[in-house]
């Protein structure tokens, strides 16, 4: 299981700008998964409750939303959005594909008190 190692990463970035912000208190956090990260919702929201105890985030609230992958198309020659690593170019349904991004996980924002 990487995620708490993913969650205790992202807590480590969250408190650090918490404190160059004067916060005292994170409230919320708000992450984006790529779509071919290998990240389950579920494992993660586990994870980060348990890394984010007895520390600034302790008890805030957390938003997951997902960004697809991005990929290049030998066949087409087109930049396409994938969302998994099975996943044909929607334009012509090749499968040879470039993949560029999509095996993230972002902290895009975070609030505080």
């Amino acid at each position: 299981m990487h995620e708490i190692s993913l969650c205790l990463s992202a807590l480590e970035l969250i408190e650090d700008q918490a404190r160059r912000h004067g916060g005292n208190r994170i409230t919320g956090v708000w992450l984006e998964i790529g779509a071919l990260s290998c990240i389950e919702e579920e494992a993660l929201r586990f994870c980060f409750d348990s890394a984010c105890r007895h520390s600034q985030a302790e008890g805030c609230r957390l938003h997951v939303s997902y960004a697809p992958a991005q990929a290049w198309c030998w066949q087409c020659g087109t930049r396409v959005s994938v969302q998994g690593y099975d996943s044909g170019c929607p334009q012509c349904g090749s499968h040879a594909l470039r993949v560029e991004s999509g095996d993230q996980l972002q902290v895009k924002q975070i609030e505080i008190d």
